[in-house]
């Protein structure tokens, strides 16, 4: 078994000790560090944070020769056990790597565990025991033997698995709840004495058992394809919330039986408070809840239900895949939709994150320069390096992948052959038919560790054409139409039409003067007024502004926010703007527009719908 310890070695300068052992090493044995965590496409450069590596069999030292930015050789003689040791800098306060300071710890296995290569498919073990007084230790891997506290050694069947287990160390609330039969351990880290734990358990509980149900439930719409994988449990024995709160900030990275999660305060629910009832209207709580549902959506839908290109790993490079889309766009979809399908959410609410959404892809010029399917091929490039230009250049797979899952989803219902939750759990139930590559290894030479930790049934690598032809099945006619324009194409999506069948009205707002110009800035009463992003086609790239100006005045005219220019500017009429850039002060022409298009969209209920509307509704919002 590959074995590694992992110490506080000091906290006060972020320094994991790692200490690997290979029982029966290679005579030339190759030990690399990944470059990326699956979930988050982009490639790190984890191996920058080790140092202090060293190597010996027994007593007697050995030489480590490094090949490249995270590739080392270990040159062995005899069959004594391989031990190697070093240090690990954690100092990212993120859920992608690994964090370490005195009051708390936590690590992805990419970020510290070197892997051996050429053994990867064999049981792996991780040792914790040397922490801090009154620390504790929360992981979905298996516990092999641990204290109260979970202090001890976890094992996992090999390096994919053991890689997929975050850990959070330190001192946290813990609460438990079980949903679908299965037990749920939720952690958090940071949050303030009047936190209300039991408000989140209850909430999460009724998103964990909606999506249960949705993947397990009964599905008679299936077929025979759907028996034996809807009867089946969750495809995990246990499953673990690790959340750390911060003063600002929001994401989460979803693994095969847990999930890491990052988020603002503020935003969770206080005791004798309704966080829904808030002076942002509980969007801040909402959102959260959207994030949980996300991440835990993504359970089955990319750890499970996953692009054919993913069925294995390469942790060296970039793994690429034009399906991000699909597998991030459409858990973008879902992850609200069970908000208001499990009654966190009103009806009302659900419309106005819904029409954010729609405001958010349609103010982006890139969304006519770039298909979602290769926004998600260039997601190593261009989603997570964002820059002045990337409104112009690139669309989210997120947000419009969301969209064209509503867009299906609707045509569906519309056309009334069925829904995307069919085809969603039609593709559940015909991957998880075909046989499984989860192990390198033959079953064989497993041992019985390895065994006991094989993946539950469900799901399995897919591809575009089993989208199709998913759709196709449920649909009753082929959709090659719709994948081609709105996954393959440029053009807008027909969301207008297909919410009003829906008694959604969708109206405009008059756009600002941000929005009126194309411009995007940032304010306040140190920097003033700077442009951020300048959008393509716009009056203010016409008027020649670059990002990074300063805007200092406006027809000799001093302003301190943006909207106040609108009091000196007249739609149509040459201004002279006044801007700093580079230690320079220049004289530029801008014109504004007419009110135009462009505003907010909001999306309310229609006047007077039909019976027919309203049932087409309820079953949409319900499920």
């Amino acid at each position: 078994m590959i074995t590694y310890r992992i110490e506080v070695a000091d906290a006060l300068a972020h320094l994991f000790r790692v200490t690997l052992t290979v029982p029966r090493p290679a005579p030339v044995q190759r030990l690399s560090l990944p470059v990326w965590i699956p979930g988050s496409y982009l490639v790190r450069e984890f191996a920058r944070h080790l140092s202090a590596l060293s190597a010996k069999q027994g007593a007697r030292a050995r030489p480590l020769q490094q090949l490249d930015k995270a590739t080392w050789l270990a040159h062995c003689e005899g069959r004594g056990a391989l031990v190697v040791s070093y240090l690990v800098y954690a100092f990212d306060n993120s859920v992608r790597a690994a964090f370490l300071d005195a009051s708390r710890g936590f690590f992805n296995g990419t970020s510290v565990c070197l892997r051996v290569e050429g053994s990867e498919a064999l049981p792996h073990r991780i040792e914790l025991r040397a922490l801090p007084a009154g620390w504790q230790v929360a992981t979905a891997m298996k516990a092999a033997k641990v204290d109260a506290a979970g202090r001890g050694s976890y094992e996992a069947a090999n390096y994919d698995e053991l890689v997929d287990h975050p850990v959070e160390l330190g001192r946290f609330w813990r609460g438990r709840f079980i949903a679908g039969g299965v037990p749920h351990e939720y952690v958090v880290a940071g949050a303030l004495p009047d936190f209300d734990g039991e408000r989140l358990l209850t909430d999460a509980k009724r998103i964990c058992e909606a999506q249960i149900g949705f993947w397990h439930g009964a599905s008679p719409e299936l077929g025979n394809a759907g028996k034996s994988a809807q009867a089946n449990k969750p495809p995990f024995e246990r499953y673990v919330f690790l959340h750390n709160l911060i003063e600002d900030g929001h994401g989460g990275l979803e693994h095969r039986a847990s999930t890491a999660l990052i988020s603002a305060r503020r935003h969770m629910p206080a005791l004798r408070a309704d966080p829904m009832r808030r002076a942002d209207g509980g969007d801040g709580y909402a959102n959260l809840l959207g994030l949980i549902s996300h991440e835990y959506f993504h359970t089955w839908n990319v750890k499970r239900l996953r692009p054919a290109e993913f069925a294995r790993y390469d942790y060296t490079q970039e793994n690429y895949t034009e399906l991000l889309w699909f597998f991030e766009g459409f858990t973008s979809y879902y992850d609200d939709l069970f908000l208001v399908r499990t009654g966190l959410i009103d009806p009302a609410r659900y419309m106005r994150l819904l029409a954010r959404t729609v405001t958010g892809v349609q103010a982006v010029p890139g969304r006519q320069v770039q298909s979602v399917a290769q926004a998600s091929f260039d997601a190593w490039v261009k989603y997570y390096r964002g820059d002045e230009n990337t409104p112009n250049a690139t669309i989210s797979y997120y947000t419009k992948g969301s969209l064209v899952a509503l867009a299906l989803d609707l045509t569906l219902r519309s056309e009334g052959k069925g829904s995307l939750d069919a085809v969603m759990r039609r593709l559940w139930a015909v991957s998880a038919s075909r046989p499984t590559t989860a192990s390198a290894a033959p079953r064989g030479l497993m041992s019985k560790v390895a065994e006991a930790h094989l993946p539950m049934s469900g799901g399995g690598p897919i591809t575009e054409a089993d989208i199709a032809a998913a759709l196709q099945h449920v649909g009753g006619r082929p959709f090659d139409a719709e994948l081609a324009a709105w996954v393959h194409g440029t053009g807008e999506l027909p969301l207008q039409p297909l919410l009003a069948a829906f008694g959604a009205a969708w109206n405009a707002e008059l756009p600002m003067l941000a929005q009126r110009l194309g411009l995007r800035v940032s304010e306040s009463a140190l920097t003033g007024v700077k442009a951020a992003q300048v959008l393509r086609g716009g009056a203010a790239e016409r008027a020649g502004l670059c990002a990074g100006d300063e805007l200092l005045a406006v027809n000799g005219w001093r302003i301190r926010r943006l909207e106040d220019a609108t009091r000196v500017l007249k739609p149509g009429a040459a201004a002279t703007l006044l801007v700093a850039r580079d230690q320079r002060v220049l004289e530029l022409s801008l014109t504004l527009p007419g009110d135009g298009a462009g505003g907010a969209v909001t999306l309310t209920a229609a006047a007077n719908p039909v019976k027919a509307t309203l049932a087409r509704q309820e079953a949409w919002l319900t499920g």
